[in-house]
Protein backbone atom coordinates (compact mmCIF):
# COMPACT_ATOMS: atom_id res chain seq x y z
CA UNK A 1 0.00 0.00 0.00
CA UNK A 2 1.08 3.72 -1.02
CA UNK A 3 -0.83 5.03 1.95
CA UNK A 4 2.04 3.23 4.62
CA UNK A 5 4.82 5.14 3.08
CA UNK A 6 3.18 8.67 3.37
CA UNK A 7 4.60 10.04 6.30
CA UNK A 8 4.60 13.98 4.74
CA UNK A 9 4.12 15.70 1.39
CA UNK A 10 7.45 15.39 0.36
CA UNK A 11 6.62 11.39 -0.07
CA UNK A 12 3.61 12.34 -2.01
CA UNK A 13 5.60 14.57 -4.26
CA UNK A 14 7.54 11.29 -5.47
CA UNK A 15 4.79 9.42 -6.89
CA UNK A 16 3.30 9.14 -10.50
CA UNK A 17 -0.06 9.71 -11.83
CA UNK A 18 -1.35 6.85 -11.39
CA UNK A 19 0.56 5.80 -8.08
CA UNK A 20 -1.49 9.13 -6.48
CA UNK A 21 -4.78 7.68 -8.32
CA UNK A 22 -4.10 4.36 -6.14
CA UNK A 23 -3.28 6.17 -3.49
CA UNK A 24 -6.50 8.12 -4.25
CA UNK A 25 -8.39 4.59 -3.95
CA UNK A 26 -6.19 3.38 -0.53
CA UNK A 27 -7.35 7.05 1.02
CA UNK A 28 -10.58 6.46 0.80
CA UNK A 29 -10.67 2.34 2.08
CA UNK A 30 -8.96 4.02 5.15
CA UNK A 31 -11.36 6.64 5.65
CA UNK A 32 -14.19 4.72 5.04
CA UNK A 33 -13.30 1.93 7.64
CA UNK A 34 -12.38 4.70 10.46
CA UNK A 35 -15.63 6.23 9.84
CA UNK A 36 -17.33 3.23 9.89
CA UNK A 37 -16.38 2.12 13.34
CA UNK A 38 -15.96 5.27 15.16
CA UNK A 39 -18.07 7.99 13.32
CA UNK A 40 -16.74 11.53 12.17
CA UNK A 41 -17.73 13.69 9.36
CA UNK A 42 -18.12 11.54 5.94
CA UNK A 43 -19.12 13.01 2.91
CA UNK A 44 -17.04 16.23 3.33
CA UNK A 45 -14.63 14.01 3.40
CA UNK A 46 -14.76 11.44 0.62
CA UNK A 47 -15.30 14.17 -1.89
CA UNK A 48 -11.97 15.94 -0.83
CA UNK A 49 -9.61 13.33 -1.56
CA UNK A 50 -8.42 13.67 -4.98
CA UNK A 51 -8.53 17.49 -4.38
CA UNK A 52 -6.36 16.88 -1.44
CA UNK A 53 -3.64 15.03 -2.59
CA UNK A 54 -3.33 17.17 -5.30
CA UNK A 55 -2.72 20.29 -3.42
CA UNK A 56 0.08 18.15 -1.45
CA UNK A 57 1.72 17.07 -4.56
CA UNK A 58 1.84 20.89 -5.84
CA UNK A 59 2.25 23.04 -3.31
CA UNK A 60 5.01 22.84 -0.69
CA UNK A 61 3.34 22.65 2.94
CA UNK A 62 4.06 24.08 5.86
CA UNK A 63 5.68 26.95 3.73
CA UNK A 64 2.36 27.08 1.60
CA UNK A 65 -0.03 27.63 4.07
CA UNK A 66 -3.63 25.90 3.61
CA UNK A 67 -6.40 27.17 5.58
CA UNK A 68 -9.29 24.38 5.73
CA UNK A 69 -13.13 25.95 6.04
CA UNK A 70 -14.72 24.34 8.93
CA UNK A 71 -11.69 22.28 9.07
CA UNK A 72 -14.27 18.63 9.02
CA UNK A 73 -12.89 17.83 5.56
CA UNK A 74 -9.15 17.82 6.85
CA UNK A 75 -8.96 14.32 7.37
CA UNK A 76 -6.78 13.53 3.98
CA UNK A 77 -4.68 16.39 4.90
CA UNK A 78 -4.10 14.91 7.82
CA UNK A 79 -3.32 11.52 6.58
CA UNK A 80 -0.85 13.54 4.48
CA UNK A 81 0.93 15.37 6.76
CA UNK A 82 2.42 12.64 9.79
CA UNK A 83 -0.49 11.71 10.80
CA UNK A 84 -2.19 8.28 9.39
CA UNK A 85 -1.67 5.42 12.22
CA UNK A 86 -4.34 7.82 13.36
CA UNK A 87 -6.56 6.74 10.52
CA UNK A 88 -4.97 3.13 10.17
CA UNK A 89 -4.71 1.72 13.40
CA UNK A 90 -8.37 1.37 15.77
CA UNK A 91 -6.36 2.19 18.82
CA UNK A 92 -4.75 5.58 17.70
CA UNK A 93 -7.74 6.70 16.36
CA UNK A 94 -8.66 9.54 18.98
CA UNK A 95 -4.93 10.19 18.65
CA UNK A 96 -6.30 13.84 16.71
CA UNK A 97 -9.25 15.68 16.56
CA UNK A 98 -11.93 15.77 13.71
CA UNK A 99 -10.46 19.57 12.71
CA UNK A 100 -7.77 21.13 12.23
CA UNK A 101 -5.21 21.79 15.18
CA UNK A 102 -1.80 23.31 14.77
CA UNK A 103 -0.91 21.36 18.74
CA UNK A 104 -0.86 18.16 16.55
CA UNK A 105 1.36 19.38 13.49
CA UNK A 106 2.96 22.48 11.95
CA UNK A 107 0.69 21.82 8.48
CA UNK A 108 -2.08 23.03 10.36
CA UNK A 109 -2.38 26.72 11.46
CA UNK A 110 -5.61 27.37 13.26
CA UNK A 111 -8.32 25.39 15.59
CA UNK A 112 -11.32 25.88 13.38
CA UNK A 113 -14.74 24.32 14.34
CA UNK A 114 -16.97 27.01 12.73
CA UNK A 115 -17.76 28.02 9.18
CA UNK A 116 -16.69 30.64 6.85
CA UNK A 117 -13.61 31.96 8.02
CA UNK A 118 -10.76 30.21 5.71
CA UNK A 119 -10.61 33.30 3.77
CA UNK A 120 -10.51 35.56 6.41
CA UNK A 121 -8.06 34.11 8.46
CA UNK A 122 -5.94 33.39 5.04
CA UNK A 123 -6.20 36.68 4.27
CA UNK A 124 -4.03 37.63 7.56
CA UNK A 125 -1.46 35.20 6.57
CA UNK A 126 -1.55 36.99 3.60
CA UNK A 127 -1.00 40.56 4.76
CA UNK A 128 1.96 39.32 6.96
CA UNK A 129 3.54 37.40 4.33
CA UNK A 130 3.22 40.89 2.66
CA UNK A 131 4.58 43.11 5.27
CA UNK A 132 7.62 40.70 5.67
CA UNK A 133 8.44 40.23 1.88
CA UNK A 134 7.95 36.67 2.01
CA UNK A 135 6.91 34.90 -1.05
CA UNK A 136 4.53 31.66 -0.40
CA UNK A 137 1.41 30.62 -1.55
CA UNK A 138 -1.59 31.40 1.15
CA UNK A 139 -4.54 29.02 0.21
CA UNK A 140 -8.01 28.77 1.47
CA UNK A 141 -10.13 26.04 0.97
CA UNK A 142 -13.89 26.60 1.80
CA UNK A 143 -16.83 24.47 0.78
CA UNK A 144 -19.80 22.63 2.35
CA UNK A 145 -22.25 25.37 1.96
CA UNK A 146 -19.68 27.86 3.73
CA UNK A 147 -19.95 30.71 0.87
CA UNK A 148 -23.34 31.63 2.67
CA UNK A 149 -21.66 32.61 5.93
CA UNK A 150 -21.64 36.63 5.70
CA UNK A 151 -17.87 36.44 6.89
CA UNK A 152 -17.09 34.31 3.37
CA UNK A 153 -18.05 37.22 1.64
CA UNK A 154 -16.38 39.73 4.09
CA UNK A 155 -12.79 37.99 3.61
CA UNK A 156 -13.07 37.38 -0.12
CA UNK A 157 -14.16 41.63 -0.40
CA UNK A 158 -11.02 42.31 1.82
CA UNK A 159 -8.67 39.89 -0.65
CA UNK A 160 -10.08 41.31 -3.57
CA UNK A 161 -8.75 44.75 -2.93
CA UNK A 162 -5.55 43.52 -1.24
CA UNK A 163 -4.05 42.17 -4.71
CA UNK A 164 -1.46 39.88 -3.89
CA UNK A 165 -1.14 35.95 -4.05
CA UNK A 166 -4.26 34.45 -2.54
CA UNK A 167 -5.53 31.28 -4.05
CA UNK A 168 -9.01 30.47 -3.11
CA UNK A 169 -10.12 26.92 -3.62
CA UNK A 170 -14.27 26.65 -3.29
CA UNK A 171 -15.05 23.34 -3.29
CA UNK A 172 -18.41 23.41 -4.73
CA UNK A 173 -20.42 20.13 -4.07
CA UNK A 174 -23.93 21.30 -4.31
CA UNK A 175 -24.38 20.77 -0.53
CA UNK A 176 -24.60 22.37 2.88
CA UNK A 177 -25.34 19.58 5.37
CA UNK A 178 -29.10 19.90 3.80
CA UNK A 179 -29.34 21.67 0.28
CA UNK A 180 -27.75 24.94 -0.43
CA UNK A 181 -30.20 27.96 0.00
CA UNK A 182 -29.64 31.31 -1.37
CA UNK A 183 -28.72 33.40 -4.70
CA UNK A 184 -24.98 32.66 -4.62
CA UNK A 185 -25.76 29.05 -4.87
CA UNK A 186 -27.72 29.84 -8.19
CA UNK A 187 -24.25 31.51 -9.39
CA UNK A 188 -22.49 28.30 -8.73
CA UNK A 189 -25.32 26.51 -10.27
CA UNK A 190 -24.81 28.27 -13.58
CA UNK A 191 -21.27 28.51 -13.58
CA UNK A 192 -21.49 24.43 -12.96
CA UNK A 193 -23.49 24.20 -15.70
CA UNK A 194 -21.68 26.37 -18.25
CA UNK A 195 -18.35 24.89 -17.42
CA UNK A 196 -16.93 28.10 -15.62
CA UNK A 197 -17.57 29.88 -19.07
CA UNK A 198 -20.84 32.26 -17.94
CA UNK A 199 -20.43 35.49 -17.84
CA UNK A 200 -22.78 35.90 -15.08
CA UNK A 201 -19.81 35.44 -12.03
CA UNK A 202 -19.99 36.68 -8.84
CA UNK A 203 -15.89 36.17 -8.30
CA UNK A 204 -15.40 37.69 -11.27
CA UNK A 205 -17.73 40.47 -9.99
CA UNK A 206 -15.59 40.94 -7.00
CA UNK A 207 -12.54 41.49 -8.56
CA UNK A 208 -10.89 38.13 -9.02
CA UNK A 209 -9.49 36.07 -11.67
CA UNK A 210 -10.89 32.51 -12.31
CA UNK A 211 -10.45 29.45 -12.99
CA UNK A 212 -12.97 26.49 -13.15
CA UNK A 213 -12.26 22.59 -12.46
CA UNK A 214 -14.99 20.27 -14.16
CA UNK A 215 -13.85 17.20 -12.55
CA UNK A 216 -12.93 17.47 -9.10
CA UNK A 217 -12.33 13.47 -8.79
CA UNK A 218 -9.74 13.55 -11.83
CA UNK A 219 -5.92 13.83 -10.24
CA UNK A 220 -4.48 15.04 -13.67
CA UNK A 221 -6.43 18.10 -14.31
CA UNK A 222 -6.60 18.79 -10.30
CA UNK A 223 -2.42 18.96 -10.41
CA UNK A 224 -2.51 20.82 -14.19
CA UNK A 225 -5.16 23.57 -12.14
CA UNK A 226 -2.96 24.14 -9.39
CA UNK A 227 0.55 24.17 -11.00
CA UNK A 228 -1.23 27.07 -13.08
CA UNK A 229 -2.21 29.22 -10.04
CA UNK A 230 1.14 28.19 -7.98
CA UNK A 231 3.04 31.03 -7.06
CA UNK A 232 0.46 33.63 -8.96
CA UNK A 233 0.64 37.23 -7.94
CA UNK A 234 -2.70 38.06 -7.48
CA UNK A 235 -5.96 36.61 -5.85
CA UNK A 236 -7.71 33.79 -8.17
CA UNK A 237 -10.33 31.68 -7.32
CA UNK A 238 -10.45 28.04 -8.32
CA UNK A 239 -13.62 26.93 -8.50
CA UNK A 240 -13.81 23.06 -9.01
CA UNK A 241 -17.04 20.47 -8.51
CA UNK A 242 -16.86 17.67 -6.73
CA UNK A 243 -19.47 15.08 -5.15
CA UNK A 244 -19.57 15.16 -1.70
CA UNK A 245 -19.28 11.44 -0.52
CA UNK A 246 -17.70 10.41 -3.45
CA UNK A 247 -16.86 6.73 -3.77
CA UNK A 248 -19.43 5.44 -1.66
CA UNK A 249 -22.68 4.78 -2.94
CA UNK A 250 -24.93 5.85 -0.25
CA UNK A 251 -23.05 8.63 0.81
CA UNK A 252 -23.23 10.23 -2.77
CA UNK A 253 -27.33 9.68 -2.98
CA UNK A 254 -28.49 10.65 0.54
CA UNK A 255 -25.68 13.35 1.14
CA UNK A 256 -27.64 14.74 4.09
CA UNK A 257 -27.83 11.47 5.99
CA UNK A 258 -24.36 10.84 5.59
CA UNK A 259 -22.16 14.50 6.16
CA UNK A 260 -21.47 12.99 9.68
CA UNK A 261 -22.48 10.71 12.25
CA UNK A 262 -21.76 7.59 14.43
CA UNK A 263 -20.03 4.16 13.45
CA UNK A 264 -22.15 2.43 10.96
CA UNK A 265 -22.39 -1.01 9.06
CA UNK A 266 -20.26 -0.33 5.55
CA UNK A 267 -22.94 -2.59 3.39
CA UNK A 268 -25.93 -1.31 4.60
CA UNK A 269 -25.15 1.45 5.75
CA UNK A 270 -27.26 1.66 8.85
CA UNK A 271 -25.69 3.80 11.76
CA UNK A 272 -24.64 1.46 14.70
CA UNK A 273 -26.64 4.16 17.36
CA UNK A 274 -30.08 5.50 16.53
CA UNK A 275 -29.73 8.95 14.65
CA UNK A 276 -33.02 9.66 15.75
CA UNK A 277 -35.13 9.44 19.09
CA UNK A 278 -39.03 9.97 18.74
CA UNK A 279 -38.94 10.87 22.23
CA UNK A 280 -36.43 13.78 21.93
CA UNK A 281 -36.65 17.05 22.10
CA UNK A 282 -35.20 17.38 18.89
CA UNK A 283 -38.04 15.36 17.32
CA UNK A 284 -40.85 16.59 19.65
CA UNK A 285 -40.29 20.35 18.97
CA UNK A 286 -40.14 19.48 14.85
CA UNK A 287 -43.78 18.25 15.53
CA UNK A 288 -45.18 20.51 17.70
CA UNK A 289 -43.76 23.58 15.24
CA UNK A 290 -45.38 21.62 12.46
CA UNK A 291 -48.69 21.53 14.47
CA UNK A 292 -48.62 24.86 15.35
CA UNK A 293 -47.66 26.24 11.82
CA UNK A 294 -51.07 24.52 10.92
CA UNK A 295 -53.09 26.44 13.20
CA UNK A 296 -51.16 29.87 12.86
CA UNK A 297 -49.31 31.03 9.05
CA UNK A 298 -47.34 33.45 10.60
CA UNK A 299 -45.07 30.81 12.58
CA UNK A 300 -41.68 30.09 11.37
CA UNK A 301 -39.10 27.61 11.79
CA UNK A 302 -35.38 29.29 11.40
CA UNK A 303 -32.69 27.96 10.80
CA UNK A 304 -28.81 28.03 9.98
CA UNK A 305 -27.96 24.96 7.64
CA UNK A 306 -28.56 22.94 10.15
CA UNK A 307 -31.84 21.70 10.07
CA UNK A 308 -31.51 18.01 10.68
CA UNK A 309 -30.04 18.71 13.95
CA UNK A 310 -33.92 19.70 15.35
CA UNK A 311 -35.97 17.27 13.54
CA UNK A 312 -36.60 18.92 10.71
CA UNK A 313 -35.78 16.30 7.93
CA UNK A 314 -36.47 16.81 4.63
CA UNK A 315 -40.19 15.47 4.56
CA UNK A 316 -41.16 17.89 7.60
CA UNK A 317 -39.62 20.45 5.73
CA UNK A 318 -41.32 19.95 2.70
CA UNK A 319 -44.49 19.74 5.01
CA UNK A 320 -43.73 22.97 6.61
CA UNK A 321 -43.58 24.84 3.18
CA UNK A 322 -42.84 28.86 3.36
CA UNK A 323 -43.31 28.49 6.88
CA UNK A 324 -39.75 26.88 6.75
CA UNK A 325 -36.47 29.09 6.08
CA UNK A 326 -33.23 28.12 5.95
CA UNK A 327 -30.96 30.86 5.60
CA UNK A 328 -27.52 28.81 5.38
CA UNK A 329 -24.44 29.07 7.36
CA UNK A 330 -25.52 32.68 8.64
CA UNK A 331 -26.18 33.03 12.02
CA UNK A 332 -26.25 36.73 12.26
CA UNK A 333 -28.65 37.16 9.56
CA UNK A 334 -30.57 34.42 11.48
CA UNK A 335 -31.14 36.75 14.56
CA UNK A 336 -31.80 39.78 12.54
CA UNK A 337 -34.53 38.50 10.66
CA UNK A 338 -36.47 36.66 13.22
CA UNK A 339 -36.31 40.33 14.57
CA UNK A 340 -37.48 42.10 11.28
CA UNK A 341 -40.19 38.91 11.46
CA UNK A 342 -41.05 39.62 15.11
CA UNK A 343 -41.84 43.03 14.40
CA UNK A 344 -43.86 43.01 11.77
CA UNK A 345 -46.35 40.41 13.43
CA UNK A 346 -45.10 37.16 12.55
CA UNK A 347 -43.77 34.21 15.23
CA UNK A 348 -40.26 33.28 14.05
CA UNK A 349 -38.77 30.46 16.35
CA UNK A 350 -35.04 30.33 15.53
CA UNK A 351 -33.43 26.49 16.56
CA UNK A 352 -29.64 27.21 16.93
CA UNK A 353 -26.56 24.86 18.69
CA UNK A 354 -25.56 27.28 21.79
CA UNK A 355 -22.30 27.13 20.32
CA UNK A 356 -22.90 28.67 16.93
CA UNK A 357 -25.24 31.19 18.54
CA UNK A 358 -22.06 32.71 20.00
CA UNK A 359 -21.43 34.24 16.05
CA UNK A 360 -24.56 36.83 16.20
CA UNK A 361 -23.75 38.11 19.71
CA UNK A 362 -23.90 41.65 18.20
CA UNK A 363 -27.27 40.90 16.28
CA UNK A 364 -28.83 39.37 19.55
CA UNK A 365 -28.04 42.67 21.40
CA UNK A 366 -28.49 45.88 18.85
CA UNK A 367 -31.16 43.52 15.83
CA UNK A 368 -32.72 41.96 18.79
CA UNK A 369 -33.14 43.22 22.54
CA UNK A 370 -32.30 46.93 22.09
CA UNK A 371 -35.24 46.78 19.79
CA UNK A 372 -37.20 44.01 22.20
CA UNK A 373 -39.26 42.18 19.46
CA UNK A 374 -41.08 38.63 20.71
CA UNK A 375 -38.96 36.53 18.56
CA UNK A 376 -38.40 33.66 20.18
CA UNK A 377 -34.66 31.22 20.18
CA UNK A 378 -35.02 27.23 21.19
CA UNK A 379 -30.70 26.95 22.00
CA UNK A 380 -29.60 23.11 21.61
CA UNK A 381 -26.63 21.72 23.26
CA UNK A 382 -26.26 24.55 25.72
CA UNK A 383 -24.38 21.79 28.38
CA UNK A 384 -21.52 19.98 29.57
CA UNK A 385 -22.98 17.57 27.61
CA UNK A 386 -23.60 18.97 24.48
CA UNK A 387 -21.14 18.71 21.72
CA UNK A 388 -17.24 18.42 23.48
CA UNK A 389 -14.58 19.48 20.98
CA UNK A 390 -12.77 22.84 21.57
CA UNK A 391 -14.43 24.50 18.38
CA UNK A 392 -17.78 23.49 19.27
CA UNK A 393 -18.00 24.08 23.27
CA UNK A 394 -22.28 25.10 24.31
CA UNK A 395 -20.67 26.57 27.68
CA UNK A 396 -20.82 30.16 27.28
CA UNK A 397 -24.29 30.99 26.63
CA UNK A 398 -25.86 31.96 30.52
CA UNK A 399 -22.98 34.00 30.20
CA UNK A 400 -23.46 35.27 26.97
CA UNK A 401 -27.35 35.66 26.94
CA UNK A 402 -27.74 36.05 30.65
CA UNK A 403 -26.63 39.89 30.50
CA UNK A 404 -28.48 41.29 27.78
CA UNK A 405 -31.15 43.63 28.47
CA UNK A 406 -34.75 42.30 27.50
CA UNK A 407 -33.43 39.16 26.67
CA UNK A 408 -35.80 36.64 29.20
CA UNK A 409 -33.69 33.02 28.90
CA UNK A 410 -35.52 30.38 30.30
CA UNK A 411 -33.99 27.12 31.26
CA UNK A 412 -36.96 24.18 32.14
CA UNK A 413 -36.24 20.84 33.94
CA UNK A 414 -38.45 18.61 32.21
CA UNK A 415 -40.75 18.27 29.16
CA UNK A 416 -43.82 19.61 30.91
CA UNK A 417 -41.68 23.22 31.67
CA UNK A 418 -40.23 23.12 27.92
CA UNK A 419 -43.51 22.92 26.38
CA UNK A 420 -45.36 25.34 28.75
CA UNK A 421 -42.38 27.92 27.71
CA UNK A 422 -42.33 27.08 24.31
CA UNK A 423 -45.74 27.62 24.21
CA UNK A 424 -45.47 31.27 25.87
CA UNK A 425 -42.79 31.74 24.37
CA UNK A 426 -44.61 31.82 21.06
CA UNK A 427 -47.44 33.61 22.21
CA UNK A 428 -46.33 36.74 24.22
CA UNK A 429 -45.99 39.45 22.56
CA UNK A 430 -43.91 41.35 25.00
CA UNK A 431 -40.01 40.20 25.10
CA UNK A 432 -37.51 38.42 23.24
CA UNK A 433 -37.70 34.94 24.87
CA UNK A 434 -35.09 31.81 24.76
CA UNK A 435 -35.10 28.49 26.03
CA UNK A 436 -32.32 26.06 27.51
CA UNK A 437 -32.97 23.39 25.47
CA UNK A 438 -32.53 20.57 27.81
CA UNK A 439 -29.43 18.04 26.91
CA UNK A 440 -29.94 15.04 29.31
CA UNK A 441 -32.67 13.66 27.62
CA UNK A 442 -36.15 14.06 28.33
CA UNK A 443 -37.19 13.98 32.17
CA UNK A 444 -40.92 13.67 32.74
CA UNK A 445 -42.68 15.18 36.13
CA UNK A 446 -45.99 13.97 35.08
CA UNK A 447 -47.59 16.97 36.63
CA UNK A 448 -49.04 19.68 34.17
CA UNK A 449 -46.33 23.12 34.29
CA UNK A 450 -49.27 25.85 34.88
CA UNK A 451 -46.33 28.86 35.67
CA UNK A 452 -47.53 31.82 34.46
CA UNK A 453 -44.07 33.10 32.61
CA UNK A 454 -45.51 36.39 31.62
CA UNK A 455 -44.68 37.18 35.48
CA UNK A 456 -40.80 37.15 34.88
CA UNK A 457 -38.11 36.02 37.55
CA UNK A 458 -40.67 34.57 39.76
CA UNK A 459 -38.19 31.21 40.74
CA UNK A 460 -40.24 27.70 42.13
CA UNK A 461 -39.71 26.19 45.23
CA UNK A 462 -40.27 22.58 45.07
CA UNK A 463 -38.89 21.53 48.68
CA UNK A 464 -38.98 23.91 51.39
CA UNK A 465 -36.13 23.45 54.49
CA UNK A 466 -33.94 25.41 56.25
CA UNK A 467 -30.12 26.44 56.61
CA UNK A 468 -29.31 25.40 53.50
CA UNK A 469 -31.11 26.20 49.78
CA UNK A 470 -29.97 25.03 46.61
CA UNK A 471 -30.52 26.86 43.77
CA UNK A 472 -30.52 24.32 40.57
CA UNK A 473 -30.90 25.36 37.37
CA UNK A 474 -31.98 23.71 33.79
CA UNK A 475 -30.74 20.40 33.37
CA UNK A 476 -28.67 20.86 36.87
CA UNK A 477 -31.77 20.36 38.75
CA UNK A 478 -31.57 16.88 38.80
CA UNK A 479 -28.45 17.13 41.06
CA UNK A 480 -30.17 19.42 43.15
CA UNK A 481 -32.79 16.78 43.98
CA UNK A 482 -29.31 14.20 44.91
CA UNK A 483 -28.06 16.77 46.71
CA UNK A 484 -30.83 17.69 48.92
CA UNK A 485 -31.63 13.69 49.58
CA UNK A 486 -28.02 13.26 50.69
CA UNK A 487 -27.99 16.02 53.16
CA UNK A 488 -30.94 14.16 54.60
CA UNK A 489 -29.22 10.88 54.74
CA UNK A 490 -25.93 12.36 56.05
CA UNK A 491 -26.44 14.93 58.53
CA UNK A 492 -30.16 15.35 58.89
CA UNK A 493 -30.43 18.69 57.43
CA UNK A 494 -33.53 19.39 55.37
CA UNK A 495 -32.27 21.97 52.06
CA UNK A 496 -34.56 24.24 50.70
CA UNK A 497 -34.69 22.91 47.14
CA UNK A 498 -35.45 26.05 43.86
CA UNK A 499 -36.51 25.29 40.36
CA UNK A 500 -35.50 29.32 39.29
CA UNK A 501 -36.24 28.43 35.60
CA UNK A 502 -35.29 32.52 34.39
CA UNK A 503 -31.46 32.61 33.81
CA UNK A 504 -31.97 36.46 32.95
CA UNK A 505 -33.41 37.53 36.69
CA UNK A 506 -33.46 37.39 40.00
CA UNK A 507 -36.21 36.81 42.39
CA UNK A 508 -35.36 39.39 44.85
CA UNK A 509 -38.57 38.67 47.04
CA UNK A 510 -37.56 34.94 47.39
CA UNK A 511 -33.67 35.75 48.11
CA UNK A 512 -34.61 37.99 50.55
CA UNK A 513 -36.65 35.54 52.01
CA UNK A 514 -33.97 32.72 52.22
CA UNK A 515 -32.59 35.21 54.70
CA UNK A 516 -34.80 34.81 57.62
CA UNK A 517 -33.63 30.64 58.06
CA UNK A 518 -30.64 29.65 55.58
CA UNK A 519 -27.13 30.11 56.33
CA UNK A 520 -25.75 28.91 52.70
CA UNK A 521 -27.21 29.00 49.55
CA UNK A 522 -25.62 26.60 46.46
CA UNK A 523 -26.31 27.91 42.57
CA UNK A 524 -25.91 24.52 40.34
CA UNK A 525 -25.71 25.72 36.89
CA UNK A 526 -24.56 23.78 33.52
CA UNK A 527 -22.73 26.61 31.74
CA UNK A 528 -19.16 28.55 32.76
CA UNK A 529 -19.08 29.53 36.26
CA UNK A 530 -17.60 33.07 35.08
CA UNK A 531 -20.38 35.70 34.42
CA UNK A 532 -23.01 32.78 35.03
CA UNK A 533 -26.33 32.71 36.46
CA UNK A 534 -24.90 31.82 39.82
CA UNK A 535 -22.22 34.84 40.09
CA UNK A 536 -25.57 37.40 39.76
CA UNK A 537 -26.96 34.91 42.89
CA UNK A 538 -23.33 36.21 44.89
CA UNK A 539 -23.00 39.46 43.88
CA UNK A 540 -27.00 40.04 45.67
CA UNK A 541 -25.98 38.42 48.32
CA UNK A 542 -22.81 40.06 48.37
CA UNK A 543 -23.52 43.12 51.61
CA UNK A 544 -24.98 40.82 53.45
CA UNK A 545 -24.19 37.61 55.89
CA UNK A 546 -25.11 35.00 53.63
CA UNK A 547 -22.82 32.27 52.43
CA UNK A 548 -22.48 31.37 48.61
CA UNK A 549 -21.01 28.65 46.99
CA UNK A 550 -21.38 28.86 42.93
CA UNK A 551 -20.47 25.21 41.01
CA UNK A 552 -20.46 25.33 37.47
CA UNK A 553 -17.24 25.03 34.74
CA UNK A 554 -14.39 27.23 35.30
CA UNK A 555 -13.68 29.23 32.60
CA UNK A 556 -11.21 27.23 30.09
CA UNK A 557 -11.66 25.38 26.62
CA UNK A 558 -11.81 21.85 27.57
CA UNK A 559 -11.12 19.55 24.37
CA UNK A 560 -12.88 16.00 23.69
CA UNK A 561 -13.46 15.99 27.74
CA UNK A 562 -15.66 13.25 29.14
CA UNK A 563 -18.47 15.17 30.62
CA UNK A 564 -18.44 13.50 33.99
CA UNK A 565 -14.44 14.05 34.48
CA UNK A 566 -14.96 17.64 33.61
CA UNK A 567 -17.58 17.86 36.02
CA UNK A 568 -15.32 16.14 38.80
CA UNK A 569 -12.36 18.03 37.55
CA UNK A 570 -14.71 21.64 38.80
CA UNK A 571 -15.71 19.76 41.93
CA UNK A 572 -19.22 18.89 40.58
CA UNK A 573 -20.84 15.43 42.11
CA UNK A 574 -23.59 14.99 45.17
CA UNK A 575 -20.82 13.83 47.16
CA UNK A 576 -18.21 16.70 46.61
CA UNK A 577 -20.83 19.25 46.78
CA UNK A 578 -22.35 17.55 49.90
CA UNK A 579 -18.83 17.21 51.42
CA UNK A 580 -18.27 20.95 50.84
CA UNK A 581 -22.12 21.77 52.37
CA UNK A 582 -20.84 20.23 55.69
CA UNK A 583 -17.40 21.53 55.77
CA UNK A 584 -18.85 25.13 55.18
CA UNK A 585 -21.31 24.46 57.72
CA UNK A 586 -18.96 23.74 60.46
Amino acid sequence: MFIEKINSPEDVKQLSIKELNQLSIETREVLLKKLSEHGGHIGPNLGLVELTIALHYVFNSPKDKIVYDVSHQSYVHKILTGRKDAFLLPEKYDEVTGYSNPQESEHDFFNIGHTSTSVSLACGLAKARDLKGDKENIIALIGDGSLSGGEAYEGLNNVSEAGTNMIIIVNDNDQSISENHGGLYKNLYELRKSEGASENNFFKTLGFDYLYVKDGHDMEELIQAFQSVKDIEHPIVVHVHTIKGKGYKLAEEKKEIYHAGPPFDLETGEYKFSRSNPESYENRTAEYLLEAMKEEPTITMITSATAPGFGFTKDRRELAGKQYIDVGIAEEHAVALASGIAKNGGKPVYCVFSTFLQRAYDQLSQDLCINNNPALLLVFAASVYGMNDVTHLGLFDIAMMGNIPNMVYLAPTCKEEYFAMLEWGIHQKDHPVAIRVPAMGMITKGIEDTTDYSLLNKYQVTHKGEDVAIIALGDFYQLGEQVVDQLVKEIDIHATLINPKFITGLDEELLNRLKENHKLVITLEDGVLEGGFGEKIASYYGPTEMKVKNYGIKKSFPDRYVPEELLKENGISTEMIVNDIISILS
